[in-house]
């Protein structure tokens, strides 16, 4: 396997037209500065997310760590610093630089295995200071355009031939994710559940509509919603052209399982993945203490038989229940051709069987087909050793190891060695290789900074002990953690949007001072009909411009006056 060039760890080309710096300036506002802050992991060995059925070796599984953090300048934030002068001189003055706010982060875990490429959406929030920009009113999401290029972007950059792709998340409603205090912000728009699930299928839909720069054979999209029926969860899905025939209302857990497709029977436990803070994990650990305490050797589970059931009895989970909703969303892209390696196996099928449970009449039956069952050779494809490991040194003959126990006496003057000094800092993180069976790692997929597990953790850390209520607070945090993260004003610079801010001006009318157009109900307003022909007329004389105001017409003013014939007395009641 080729291996990765020894190189600096931030060198990852962000002037490329497949950058992320660069997609991103495609769908900023234009002339709007932002501030893109990636930093990631290299791939490390980490637990399998399914568990092996009973008899079957685990999969060799790598995970990497994608932060994206997004900034902003206001425009009225300057700050000039000041540096100390002797006594007497006049303070020299530096320019003024412009302060930093955060406005937006999301959190990206990658598992690579030999069969499969996920993508799960661990965790993201704003802080409800995009506002401060002044967009005019019905201007797209920016939060959601950022999400969407960001994902599209790694999964354009992780894509290998030989194994699908997926997307996961569950979509979980709370006032606060990665930015403490931003509650407290009144400009932050906090949704409910059914919004927050909804906001997640509207953002994930652009990726199965050409969003990535390269088309795949198939595409498909998976909503589950605990508790709810099939009717009511299809009412979360977009209604666009071809959002019909892209989505479907179940769960994919047996289509995109290697085992399900190659052994005739796998126990539910083993088709269940692993994340961090995920409802179904923390359900599937406790069915497994239910078992076996060691959580070792379990083939299956004692109260729980079937993945339907499974999903039944998370509806009554507290996650899932006592008022609150919880969605699970998958995508699944197959790749286009086959790897060469694996033209042994049985020829791919274009489209999959659908599940009962995923369709109505209003939903097309086509959907991307399930590949048949076949055991892929691994051995073919796999090297037999690391390339981080170098090979082992031949043992010795006999007689040479007799002669290298005998020490040689030191004699002579003892002359001491000069002391290096260490002029340059090197990281090894990026000697590790560029693609192996089990992953692919492009320098243009990495971030602008590049750190190990410790370091990661010790700068997500820090944000979550930070403070972002009000505006002063936020811009001290942010640049705080910019600071200390080593993310501040370096070599990249900042993002200038270049997409134009679409002009929402009704039939020529200027935008209001809120940012709407003013409405003009000229025409709309219908005159009641009189039965005399002559209070018509009397009417329509007295509608001058003089009685129109704002569009609207004045209504005339009529007294009504009773004759005194027509007035009836009340009859006294004899006492």
């Amino acid at each position: 396997m080729p291996s990765a060039s020894k190189r600096a760890v931030n060198n990852t080309t962000p002037n490329s037209a497949n950058s992320l710096r660069d997609r991103l300036a495609a769908v900023l506002p234009q002339g709007h500065k932002f501030g893109v802050h990636h930093v990631s992991t290299p791939p490390t060995r980490t637990e399998p997310l399914c568990a092996a059925p009973p008899g079957q070796r685990p999969d060799k599984t790598y995970r990497e760590t994608h932060f994206l953090a997004v900034s902003i300048y206001p425009q009225e934030i300057t700050v000039s610093s000041l540096k100390r002068a002797s006594p007497g001189a006049e303070p020299a003055r530096e320019p003024a630089t412009r302060k930093q706010a955060l406005v937006f982060a999301v959190e990206v875990l990658i598992f690579t295995t030999a069969y499969q490429t996920t993508l799960f959406v661990s965790k993201a929030d704003s802080t409800g200071y995009l506002h401060l920009l002044n967009l005019p009113t019905g201007a797209p999401s920016l939060i959601r355009q950022v999400c969407a290029t960001f994902l599209a972007c790694l999964l354009d950059h992780r894509r290998r031939n030989h194994v699908q792709s997926v997307v996961n998340l569950f979509a979980r409603a709370q006032a606060q994710y990665l930015f403490p205090g931003s509650v407290r912000n009144k400009g932050k728009h906090v949704l409910d559940d059914r919004g927050l699930v909804r906001w997640w299928c509207k953002t994930l839909n652009p990726l199965m509509e050409g969003l990535n720069r390269e088309p795949w054979a198939s595409t498909h999209g998976y909503l589950l919603v605990p508790g709810l029926e099939e009717g009511e969860t299809r009412a979360f899905i977009p209604r666009t052209t071809t959002s019909m025939a892209h989505w479907a209302v179940g769960h994919p857990l047996e289509l995109i399982s290697h085992y399900a497709r190659e052994l005739d029977r796998v126990p539910p436990r083993c088709l269940i993945p692993r994340y961090p803070d995920d409802p179904k994990s923390r359900f599937r650990d406790e069915l497994d203490e239910e078992v076996s305490s060691r959580k070792q050797n379990i083939g299956a589970w004692k109260s729980v038989k079937s993945l339907e059931q499974f999903w039944e009895m998370m509806a009554f989970r507290q996650e899932c229940s006592s008022g609150r909703m919880t969605g699970f969303v998958w995508l699944i892209f197959d790749p286009n051709q086959p790897s060469s390696s694996l033209t042994s196996a049985a020829p791919p099928t274009s489209e999959f069987a659908t599940p009962n449970t995923s369709f109505s009449s209003s939903f097309p039956s086509a959907m991307p087909a399930t590949p048949p069952r076949r055991r892929v050779d691994i051995s073919s494809y796999t090297p037999r050793s690391s390339p981080l490991k170098a090979p082992a040194s031949p043992t010795p003959p006999s007689n040479v190891a007799k002669k290298m126990k005998k020490k040689k006496k030191l004699s002579g003057l003892i002359v001491s060695r000069e002391p290096k000094v260490k002029t340059q800092a090197r990281s090894h993180l990026a000697d590790r290789p560029t693609a192996t069976a089990y992953y692919y790692w492009p320098p243009e997929g990495r971030g602008d900074k590049v750190v190990d597990e410790t370091a990661y953790k010790r700068i997500v850390e820090l944000l979550l002990h930070l403070d972002f209520s009000t505006l002063d607070k936020a811009i001290g945090s942010s640049q705080r953690w910019l600071n200390e993260a080593g993310m501040g004003e370096g070599a990249e610079g900042g993002v200038i949007g270049r997409a134009a801010i679409p002009d929402l001006r009704v039939n020529g009318s200027a935008p209001s001072a809120t940012g709407g157009s003013v409405t003009n109900l000229t025409g709309l307003i219908r005159r009641k009909k009189t039965s005399n022909p002559s209070e018509a007329s009397a009417t329509h004389n007295q509608d001058s411009p003089s009685n129109v105001s704002n569009g609207l017409t004045a209504a005339p003013q009529q007294v009504n006056i009773i004759g005194a014939d027509l007035v009836q007395k009340k009859k006294g009641v004899a006492a």
